[in-house]
């Protein structure tokens, strides 16, 4: 990695120059910078910099005082940036380029142009007017309803004569009040807005009470970030290094006894000649390329985090022990009766007995440069090994597999979910896995026999599907299959090697992966693009007809497409739009659909269309209706619609498990919302498609336990995913805090 120092500023400036305070041009792209490696005290001496590429680096963030006066152009483009507050630096910014990176989102560019009031050019497309707007009109119908709120809510709680506490006391309540219940603009601008409303309540508080409040509530945000991070270790990590977290009773509402401490998980104990580095001649990965970390034999154990081990249970070799391997037998005993979570119902609508799961296992490890302090590497997939036999393949329920493989941050990794060891860890620095999907490949082998093998595609911000062979722990390929993010991926369960990427780039894509030789050549072809309105983020192939149609949840709606193959066009137009209610009861295809999963071979299970509900719908009924008509946007028949979390956060996304009848789905607050929906389904067939008359509230909450790292407590938790196998033996939660969560049924 390229360290930033002045012989280099001056080998980068356009045109070279022999003095930092006269470059005007800097480029430093391409060098594979992070955010350490740029030094304020450095960059100070560049008085006249006017134009600064950093784009194609590792920028997580930008240091607050990098102290560049004259700046007018700024490119971050490809980095992995999630702040932009701290540009307000840079005042005189007139264009500024941040496109893919995949933290930002339409809120942060809302922030920008009200920060930047020079602000002309933003990734590359005029926002005068709109950036004008933001800052006058928002800015006065905000202020206005911020101090209608004040006046009709807090005014007469305010005396002649207040103290410093009760003056402190009323501004945290009124803080929150205004940033609930203050409402502008569109839904998904709420981030932005909450931000704004924070400021403006700030200010009108210091100018009601005269005292010189903080009105910069983003640089508190960031103070209480930076408290709570870390600087990445890149050496390996160790068992001394491994966070000890701690699993207390807890005490939400309704939670029985839980599970007892958790044990510090074992890390794997590969060194660098046991990691599996991608293959440069066929690697590649889109967003957090995996290298492989690659233990040479099963029983060489991938340290993890923290694990709770079950009822007593000798953790396997090389784990070290937590507390409950250093009780006393009636201590341990006790424990062990402890450690059943049973699941509080919020409401047990089929009077039936609550499922109990007993929490295995707290996995931290997907960390960024294996760091015990990392709680902020966001965890997003998990799919459980298809079995090998082909009979099973296609009923995966007659057999299933304990092994998943998860993603996350550079990382992918295969976890025994029994034991909590985790078998092999893919790694490729620089990279964000957002998805993993298997498949299972008749390969030949060099005597000429036929043996089937499975295979791992995972993808991420790069654009790039990494192929790994896991049995040979071997990446063999890569597919470069699109310029931006992959956000899901998923293959075909009527033909082994068609694999279905969507990507930010507003496409699906249709791949022949192949099938390599002896010597892992292949040769993969693209087959179909699926042109898509909108960012795609959930795909699904309809069970009843998966060589026929998919159907995706978008930023901006539920679609579906004909996929045959049969027909000549390679590029094809959706077929249909669904519409679904809004929060005010009126059909809409043009809304956020961050959640899609079917329930049987009928019943579509989707979420986001409205606040606080999943929507169950039947795909044969609304397709055939649109049949019926020359209209592309049809209504979607609903058949229920389940009670679920009021946040409005995006990308809480749901899953369902047919066997079981069952739709899972994590929220904000670190809790699993679950539904056994057997009793609704026969139901629905008796009625033929008749909708349910009231919400169907969750058959129980699985809530989060309180877990300790060094000591402290792991708040705001957010459930990212929640799956189960095909037999609901496991229940995995991924979270916001890189912590895999594993619950067995007993």
């Amino acid at each position: 990695m390229s360290k930033v120092t002045t012989e280099l500023l001056l080998e980068r400036a356009v045109p070279r120059s022999t003095r930092l305070r006269k470059i005007e041009n800097l480029n430093l792209s391409k060098l594979q910078l992070k955010t350490g490696d740029l030094d304020p005290r450095l960059f100070s001496r560049l008085r006249h910099l006017q134009n600064l590429d950093l784009s194609d680096n590792l920028l997580d963030k930008l240091p607050a005082n990098l102290s560049l006066p004259d700046l007018r152009v700024l490119n971050c483009s490809n980095n992995q940036l999630e702040d932009v507050t701290v540009l307000k630096q840079f005042p005189l910014l007139e264009e500024l380029n941040y496109e893919n990176n995949v933290y930002l989102t339409t809120n942060d560019d809302y922030k920008v142009m009200f920060l930047l009031q020079n602000l002309r050019l933003l990734n590359g497309k005029d926002v005068t007017k709109l950036a004008n707007h933001v800052r006058v009109v928002n800015s006065r119908e905000l202020t206005s309803k911020v101090t209608a709120h004040w006046e009709r809510h807090f005014r007469s709680q305010l005396p002649e004569k207040y103290s410093a506490e009760h003056v402190k006391f009323l501004r945290k309540k009124f803080l929150k009040s205004a940033q609930t219940q203050v409402i502008y603009g569109p839904s998904s601008l709420s981030e932005f807005t909450r931000w704004r409303v924070k400021m403006i309540a700030e200010e009108l508080l210091a100018s009601m009470l005269g005292q010189e409040e903080n009105t910069n509530p983003e640089t508190q945000e960031r103070v209480e970030d930076n408290e709570e991070e870390t600087t990445e270790n890149p050496r390996e990590v160790g068992d001394d290094d491994i966070a000890q977290v701690t699993l207390v009773p807890s005490k939400r509402r309704g939670t029985h006894s839980t599970a007892g401490s958790v044990s510090k998980r074992p890390r794997s104990q590969c060194n660098t000649e046991e990691e599996m580095v991608l293959s440069p001649r066929k690697s590649g990965h889109s967003q957090d390329e995996p290298t492989p970390d690659r233990p040479r034999a099963s029983n060489q154990q991938t340290k993890v985090a923290e694990e709770t081990h079950r009822n007593g249970e000798q953790p396997p070799k090389g784990q070290s022990h937590g507390r409950s391997s250093q009780l006393t037998e009636e201590q341990k005993s006790q424990e062990q009766d402890k450690r059943v979570l049973t699941i509080t119902p919020v409401k047990n609508l089929e009077d039936k007995e609550v499922i109990s799961l007993e929490p295995l296992h707290f996995l931290q490890c997907h960390s960024k440069g294996n760091s015990r302090e990392d709680f902020k590497t966001q965890l997003w997939s998990c799919v459980f090994e298809p079995p090998l036999d082909s009979g099973a393949r296609k009923d995966p329920v007659v057999s299933t597999s304990r092994t998943m493989a998860t993603c996350g941050g550079e990382s992918v990794c295969l976890i025994d979910c029994e034991t909590g060891i985790v078998l092999k860890k893919y790694k490729v620095p620089a990279e964000e896995f957002f998805t993993v999907a298997w498949t299972t490949l008749t390969m030949v082998t060099n005597d000429g026999r036929k043996k089937k093998h499975n295979i791992l595609a995972a993808a991420g911000r790069r654009g790039i599907v990494k192929l790994i062979h896991v049995s040979a722990d071997f990446c063999y390929g890569e597919i470069k299959a699109h310029k931006k993010p992959i956000a899901t991926a998923c293959f075909s369960p009527s033909c082994e090697t068609h694999l279905f990427t969507a990507s930010y780039d507003k496409r699906i894509g249709l791949w022949d992966i192949g099938v390599p030789d002896c010597d892992y050549n292949f040769k993969a072809s693209q087959l179909m693009v699926l042109e898509v309105a909108s960012i795609p983020l959930r795909i699904a192939l309809v069970p009843s007809c998966p060589d026929q149609f998919l159907l995706a949840g978008c930023e901006e709606g539920c679609f579906a497409w004909d996929i045959r193959l049969d027909k000549p066009q390679k590029s094809r137009p959706f077929e249909v739009a669904f519409q679904f209610p809004n929060d005010k009861g009126e059909a809409t295809a043009s809304h956020r659909v961050d959640g899609l999963a079917f329930l049987n071979k009928d019943v579509v299970v989707s979420k986001s269309s409205k606040t606080g509900s999943i929507y169950l719908w039947s795909w044969s009924q609304s397709f055939e209706a649109q049949g019926k008509s020359c209209q592309r946007t049809r209504p979607a028949l609903i058949l229920a619609e389940l009670e679920w979390s009021t946040t409005d956060l995006p990308y809480l996304t749901l899953s369902t498990c047919p066997a079981a009848e069952s739709v899972f789905c994590g929220d904000e607050k670190g809790s699993v919302w679950m539904y056994n929906l057997s009793k609704h389904s026969s139901a629905w067939r008796a009625s033929k498609g008749k909708r349910s008359e009231s919400r169907i509230a969750p058959t129980q909450i699985l809530e989060w336990p309180e877990l300790r790292a060094n000591g402290e407590l792991l708040t705001e938790v957010l459930i990212n995913n929640v799956v189960t196998d095909p037999t609901f033996t496991y229940l995995i939660a991924l979270t916001g805090v890189n912590i895999a969560a594993v619950w067995k049924k007993t």
